[in-house]
């Protein structure tokens, strides 16, 4: 059976076409992201020109999935259409147009759809790992071991809503990466707190901004669904993106043109969580919350 999941996030949407097999396993078909940037202009209200490329990428994506064939199809929004006072009118117009249904998903749902995704993809070994999506509008983290997610919780520091309150100079002053902190210190207080109930070595990392720090340190994936780097290879980098300009971060190899205005409040954030937690190794998981939205459609 030949299914795909739309995922409408506040920077990226997403779309994946999959075979299920008869074994229950699922073969990839298609995959499409688009940055279509539906937070640019805020948060509180989409606007016109994010409106508008949100409901056309919808309309070219429902033409792939009529192109490939797809069967069934599920469609999910996140923080950007649950915060924003017009994202009913986004989800009503993406309907009219296209017959595309988006479903309006909670944080804490997303958090469980990110673990589901992600342990089909990155083996737990020994001890637990602290999973963190780094999205536009919200971060999700979720404490987890092989066995059992012990906590989870989805917060509004995605990297849109930090960098349009704080990212004001080029490059970043060392006066808005500190209130970055604080405002972490502050939002963040129920991660920090579990945190000294939760030894949590390995970060695992589902999102774009992780998949930077693969494809910048990672020379060759023993395996395609995940990559290892240690916390001391990501500070090579670290320091070389959060100091530079846009202009700078232009030229810097294996940093993709979509990502380089947001990637510095991102990389602030990793930073901030590494040694909130201590964490010695990072991993990036090439499976998240789509693909936990696939294996529920596929039971």
């Amino acid at each position: 059976m030949r299914l795909a999941v739309i995922d409408c996030g506040t920077n990226t949407f997403h779309l994946l076409v999959v075979d299920r097999m008869s074994d229950g396993t699922f073969t990839q078909v298609y995959r499409q992201r688009q940055y279509v940037r539906l937070g640019q202009e805020g948060l509180d209200t989409i606007g016109a020109a994010p409106f508008q490329r949100g409901v056309e990428c919808i309309a070219f994506f429902s033409k792939i999935m009529n192109d490939l064939g797809v069967e069934a199809h599920r469609a999910f929004g996140t923080e950007a259409l649950r915060r924003a006072s017009n994202g009913p009118d986004f989800v009503e117009a993406v309907h009219s147009a296209t017959g595309v249904e988006i479903q309006l998903i909670s944080g804490d749902e997303e958090a469980r759809l990110i673990h589901l995704g992600v342990k089909q993809a990155v083996p737990f070994l020994e001890g637990k790992t602290l999973i963190m999506d780094i999205g536009g509008g919200s971060v999700e983290f979720i404490i987890a071991s092989k066995e059992e997610v012990h906590w989870a919780q989805s917060f509004p520091v995605g990297v849109q809503v930090l960098f349009s309150r704080f990212h004001k100079s080029d490059p970043m002053s060392d006066a808005e990466m500190a209130a970055v902190h604080q405002h972490l210190d502050e939002v963040l207080a129920p991660l920090l707190d579990i945190l000294q109930r939760h030894q949590v070595p390995l970060l695992t990392g589902a999102s774009g901004s992780f998949e930077v720090v693969e494809d910048m340190l990672v020379r060759q994936k023993d395996n395609p669904l995940y990559s290892t780097v240690s916390t001391e290879d990501f500070y090579k980098i670290h320091e070389k993106i959060v100091t530079a300009s846009l202009d700078q971060r232009l030229l810097i190899p294996g940093l993709p043109p979509e990502r380089v205005e947001l990637i510095v409040v991102a990389f602030v954030l990793m930073d901030y969580i590494i040694r909130k937690a201590s964490i010695r190794q990072i991993v990036t998981s090439a499976y998240a919350m789509k693909e936990g939205m696939l294996l529920e459609m596929g039971v």
